[in-house]
């Protein structure tokens, strides 16, 4: 008994110890609820530059007008096609909405892989791969011979005049296919199909996946006016009065926004909360420059940033005794999946000591309770980021209510908010393992980890995924699955380097969350403030890989969101299959318009 209790002291005194070294290194990544408050209202100036005729030329957050007027009011029916372009995967979806209250949509649907041929080719290649897929899909339903109204769901910044034409303003993620920006992709798509010959499509809507997050959490609460993506990127959009979008004629009604806010922070006004270990990932990335807030924020470089944080706590001695592994320095080695398994309380330390033991360095426990603590900072302040932004949105909406207090619905999708351990379904995940990698580069080069030795897998862009920071976050992993994370990804560490990867973990994430907060926090003030009320009831539709998967990450968001739009109530809905499901029933919308219209003509 005496053993165990000194044991016990031991470690007790030996976390606190290491996390009080981890904290004060990561310090930076840490927001007070007054920066938190800071975020929230630059987003809400940049909303406001969006929107203005004037301003929206060379604002950085473009604010796009969608053309989506209304959500579904349950009168949809109909059979339609819907697109879902956005990532290595294209998704085609046949979907079914009746009138039965048990099952009102069904849905069948198939992926095909877009390679990165594709991705990277020509834009003619791109649309005639659609285009080919489409066919095939179109036979196999036999349904070849019919022309069906089609939804496109295009994931990328454009510029509408109508529903059914939408002109690239730029790619972004990993897509660089030639001749597509400045171009209507509808009409790119129609030419491709006219070629092939063989059938016909009505495409009759093309809209962004946070639009149908927002569609589709709306067939089910028709009080969800925002639509939120945190996964791979991280996106927003939400029901703006038509009055304030100087782009559009006309004052009456409302009109969807696609904010495109993973630009936030392009002109320099996030420059000062940015760290070293995000200049590292932006100078790495495809696009140096652009989409600064989603690669702090979104689940695609959570596990570079985690990887490239160990790195340096390795240089200098502060992880795995100062050792330095070749698969620690690889790019790519810890994934956003890793940090979420590390971040997990139970199982978490045993998937971090997995991970580092992929990685070469032999993670002690404290190591694996290091490495865990930096995947939860890593985590909080994504999820504080993403909160900070929709407070700005769930403010405006406030606003334009003109109620002291909103309610609403936010529609929610993503795998880094679903699945993140404690950020119950959470933010971005694009670039948080990245940050996670840079910060462990970092604290090895000061000897805090690894014994100050960094391996070539450290060294390695991309090898820190965001899934590795969701299960080292884990409330279930204990300490010696954080350590085999850590050998899984060729890292032996110690106790005292499984502590340090796991707070690290956290910071990145915890951060992600909190700027995604503040920006939908601004987003749904602005709704309040728009409406005239004192008090805003809605609902945000949520979609992304992040928030699904993380453990911590939608806790962290949706409090954040809380504490900085204290007169909006907020329901957060889970949107399933939004970017899908979302762009049929848009154009089961447009069709019941389309109909109201011939009505009246006769």
């Amino acid at each position: 008994m005496i053993a165990a209790q000194l044991l016990a002291y031991y470690f007790t005194e030996l976390k606190d110890d290491q996390l009080k070294k981890i904290d004060k290194y990561l310090f930076s990544m840490r927001f007070s609820d007054d920066t938190l408050k800071d975020i929230m209202n630059r987003f809400r100036r940049e909303m406001e530059n969006g929107l203005g005729r004037d301003t929206s030329p060379t604002a950085t957050v473009k604010m796009l007008p969608t053309f989506v007027r209304s959500i579904p009011d349950g009168s949809e029916k109909g059979d339609f096609i819907a697109l879902d372009l956005g990532g290595s995967n294209f998704r085609i979806l046949r979907v079914k909405v009746t009138q039965d209250k048990k099952q009102p949509v069904q849905m069948e649907s198939q992926v095909y892989e877009t390679p990165d041929d594709i991705i990277h080719g020509s834009g003619s290649q791109l649309f005639a791969h659609v285009a080919d897929c489409l066919g095939d899909f179109m036979e196999k339903q036999k349904i070849k011979d019919k022309k069906i109204p089609v939804g496109f769901t295009f994931s990328f910044p454009c510029a509408q005049t109508k529903l059914d034409e939408a002109v690239l303003v730029t790619w972004t993620k990993k897509f660089k296919a030639s001749g597509v920006e400045g171009m209507d992709v509808v009409n790119l798509l129609n030419k491709a199909i006219q070629k092939r010959g063989d059938y016909e499509a009505d495409i009759m809507a093309v809209v962004n996946d946070t639009v149908g997050t927002m569609m589709t959490c709306g067939f089910d609460d028709q009080r969800c006016e925002v639509g939120i993506i945190i996964g791979t990127g991280t996106n927003a959009c939400y029901m703006e009065e038509l009055r304030h979008i100087d782009q559009v004629e006309g004052d009456e009604g409302r009109m969807c926004i696609n904010t495109e806010w993973g630009a936030f922070g392009d002109d320099g006004s996030l420059e000062d909360l940015r760290t070293e270990f995000d200049r590292e990932i932006d100078r790495g990335s495809i696009n140096p420059g652009k989409q600064l807030f989603e690669k702090m924020a979104s689940g695609m470089y959570m596990g570079e940033l985690v990887r490239l944080i160990l790195v340096k706590m390795a240089k200098e001695g502060l992880l795995f005794e100062g050792r330095i592994t070749p698969e620690l320095l690889t790019k790519g080695k810890i994934e956003t999946k890793h940090v979420s398994a590390i971040e997990k309380s139970k199982e978490g330390l045993k998937k971090c000591m997995e991970t580092l033991t992929r990685l070469g360095v032999e993670p002690s426990d404290e190591d694996c309770l290091a490495v865990q603590h930096v995947c939860t900072i890593v985590s909080f302040r994504s999820a504080n980021l993403i909160a900070s932004t929709l407070g700005g949105i769930l403010a405006r909406l406030k606003d334009n209510k003109g109620v002291g207090r909103l309610r609403t619905t936010v529609g929610i999708d993503g795998s880094l908010y679903k699945m993140h351990p404690q950020y119950e379904k959470m933010c971005s995940g694009m670039y948080l393992g990245e940050i996670v990698r840079q910060i462990l580069i970092d604290l090895t080069k000061r000897g805090f980890l690894f014994r100050g030795q960094i391996s070539e897998t450290l060294k390695t862009r991309g090898i820190f995924e965001t899934k590795f920071l969701s299960q080292i976050e884990s409330d279930r992993l204990a300490l010696l699955q954080v350590r085999a994370i850590l050998q899984q990804l060729g890292l032996a560490g110690t106790c005292d380097d499984s502590i340090i990867v796991k707070e690290v973990c956290g910071t990145v994430s915890r951060r992600a969350a909190q700027i995604c907060g503040a920006g939908m926090a601004a987003v749904v003030d602005k709704i309040r403030e728009n409406r005239g009320l004192d008090h805003l009831d809605i609902t945000v539709g949520v979609d992304g890989t992040l928030y699904k998967l993380h453990p911590h990450f939608s806790r962290i968001f949706q409090q954040t969101v809380k504490e900085l739009a204290p007169k909006c109530d907020v329901n957060f809905l889970l949107s399933e299959d939004g970017s899908g499901k979302g762009a049929a029933l848009i154009t089961a919308v447009g069709c019941r318009q389309r109909e109201l219209v011939a009505q009246q003509q006769h």
